[in-house]
């Protein structure tokens, strides 16, 4: 589990697509140093395993879902990637609950720094995506656990303060460019039990004659 709290910007230094299968190898400074192979790390709110472990890198399969499903049919070589280990069990909780499974893909429109300071972010989310999207409400985008300042349609504004820029991929975004998305997972179980209940409560003829009616 991860908490969208980057730690490190990675480099992708190289990209290669084995029999339909993409390897992703990215370089790390500091992360790599506390991998051992097997690992998992998000990759841009991503979370993969590390493969081969060197002293300034990584690498990482990614399936051919993996790479569809993803911001990672963007990634060329010398992108930008956000990097975060898992959250260890006695660490703080700085962000929301990740998981490091992407919903599905969003697309940046703009990052503008805003006169009294800051940045708005504005990104397109998939309608399909949208219901789980509140305002004020937890919203991942690219790995970083970011608050939804407002919602018209499916399009959505983020307040990013000076330091989320520097120290994420962000600035290095296209207008267009696809981004991960990994909306609140304590959302969707709500949905799903409320979807329970109601079935298994909804009034019937077949459950009145049962009961006698």
């Amino acid at each position: 589990m991860f908490t969208g709290i980057i730690e490190e910007i990675g480099h992708v230094t190289r990209i290669a697509n084995e029999k339909g299968n993409h390897r992703l190898t990215v370089s790390s400074s500091q992360l790599v140093k506390e991998l051992k192979q097997g690992d998992s790390i998000a990759v841009s709110g991503v979370c993969l395993t590390a493969a081969d472990i060197t002293p300034k890198s990584f690498t990482a399969d990614l399936a051919e879902e993996t790479w569809k499903r993803t911001s990672f049919s963007r990634i060329r070589k010398d992108a930008l990637v956000n990097l975060e280990l898992p959250m260890q069990a006695n660490g703080r909780f700085g962000g929301h609950i990740v998981q490091g499974h992407v919903d599905g893909t969003g697309k940046f429109l703009a990052l503008k720094k805003l006169p009294a300071g800051g940045y708005a972010l504005r990104i397109e989310i998939p309608n399909d995506l949208a219901r789980y999207v509140i305002f004020k409400g937890s919203l991942c985008i690219e790995g970083i656990s970011l608050t939804v300042a407002a919602i018209e349609g499916t399009e959505v504004t983020v307040a990013i303060i000076p330091h989320t820029v520097k120290m994420t991929n962000l600035k290095s975004l296209e207008p267009g460019d696809p981004i991960n998305l990994e909306v609140d997972m304590i959302a969707k179980y709500v949905e799903k039990m409320l979807r329970g209940e109601t079935a298994s409560t909804a009034i019937t003829v077949e459950k009145l004659v049962k009961k006698g009616f």
